[in-house]
């Protein structure tokens, strides 16, 4: 049986969904999700029904339920906000409201696209670093290569579901091979290491760009791995072809000579012990009101599992306090490679003034200003389509 709407089609004989006229790799979960609305299009789904049928009855949480929604919503080109063909019904649960065509023939001959490569599925390795951290990382997409540098609040196998970090990645992959990589005491790497120093963080980086056998290759850095990139950069010159810094800062929040943002960060380390992790606390509306204030429910939610999976609230404050306690104002002008600082005219994690400070201390940056209030851009927004046409043209040509 074949299901087709829009530019899909759900085959269920090879396990595939199609769009735009090429295999699209999802999660077996995600393909089970889409296979349940396409077969009740029009007609009410709710979540009684999606564990019984996607999780075998199985006890799951809504945040995992959200995520799984949200990857089918972006595997077929919909999302949160727009809700083209995957309707969310407030407290009752879903509907497919897009046409749909059913038919049991067998596909045209030729008309099999190709099959998911091994770009398309990311693979988890891990290496270790000068001291013995083991590092996860992971590398995507086909193209020039690009690595970004690990920040605070990653997960290597969540951000590839997720409906806030997945959309990126894609993105990022469609002329990037792009690697990534859990920082310490963080995601899949080792959460038990000591050393949250800035250096500690660059030599993290430098065992993953050593491992994935890289030579020279584009520097991605955003938010609390901007400063890492530019530490990263400042000692590698003849590595760094590129240098990518968006929503990053100079100096962290706890070392700016603003009292108020001192305090700010101080307050942030308190929400994040007592709250980290639990839906409805006040770090949570602190937490996404600065980094996606305008975000969905889906997104929300995903953000709810992402601190869950992410590290234990100890280590978030460590690493929070590591992250604010940065200061790569002495090697700015030690950076040789181009350099493009794109920063959210409204961004709530770091301010704009951070991302005028980079560019203004790096010879020759180029600075991109978006008008936004997101510090993670979504894929609804126009900056969206702003950041990628000009990385890609800064970096590709």
């Amino acid at each position: 049986m074949r299901y087709r709407f829009d530019d899909c089609e759900l085959r269920l004989d090879s396990h595939e969904l199609i769009v735009g006229g090429e295999a699209k790799a999802v999660e077996p979960q995600v393909f089970d999700v889409l296979r349940l609305f396409v077969e009740r299009a029009g007609h009410l789904v709710s979540h009684d029904d999606l564990i019984a049928t996607v999780w075998d009855g199985r006890i799951v949480s809504d945040s995992a339920i959200s995520a799984r929604i949200s990857a089918a919503r972006a595997a077929i080109g919909d999302d949160g906000t727009q809700q083209r063909l995957i309707k969310t019904v407030p407290r009752c649960g879903f509907r497919f409201v897009g046409a749909v065509e059913a038919s049991d023939e067998p596909a045209a001959a030729g008309a099999r696209q190709r099959a998911p490569t091994a770009s398309d599925h990311p693979q988890f390795r891990f290496c270790s670093s000068r001291d013995g951290t083991r590092i996860a990382y992971a590398t995507t997409g086909d193209g020039y290569p690009l690595v970004r540098a690990g920040h605070w609040l990653t997960h290597l196998e969540h951000d590839w579901h997720s409906p806030v970090r997945r959309p990126f990645l894609d993105e990022l992959g469609r002329g990037f091979r792009v690697t990534r990589y859990d920082q310490r005491a963080n995601g899949l790497s080792d959460w038990d290491a000591e050393d949250l120093s800035l250096t500690a963080f660059v030599n993290d980086l430098e065992a993953v760009v050593a491992a994935a056998g890289l030579e020279h290759f584009a520097l991605f850095g955003s938010s609390q791995g901007a400063p890492i990139a530019v530490a990263y950069a400042a000692r590698h010159p003849e590595r760094v072809s590129h240098l990518i810094l968006h929503g990053g800062y100079v100096r962290g929040r706890l070392r700016r000579g603003s009292a108020e943002e001192r305090e700010q960060g101080q307050a942030m380390l308190t929400l994040i012990r007592h709250g980290w992790g639990k839906a409805g606390s006040p770090f949570l509306q602190a937490f996404s009101s600065m980094y996606i204030p305008e975000g969905t429910r889906e997104e929300l939610a995903s953000l709810v599992e992402l601190q869950r999976l992410t590290t234990s609230p100890e280590n978030a404050a460590r690493l929070r306090e590591a992250v604010d306690s940065f200061d790569v104002g002495g090697l700015l002008d030690k950076v040789a490679a181009p350099t493009l600082v794109i920063h959210a005219r409204n961004d709530g994690v770091h301010p704009l003034d951070q991302g005028r400070k980079l560019a203004a201390g790096i010879s020759g940056a180029e600075f991109l200003l978006l008008e936004s209030g997101n510090h993670m851009i979504q894929p609804h927004e126009p900056a969206w389509h702003d950041l990628f046409k000009v990385l890609k043209r800064f970096v590709l040509g």
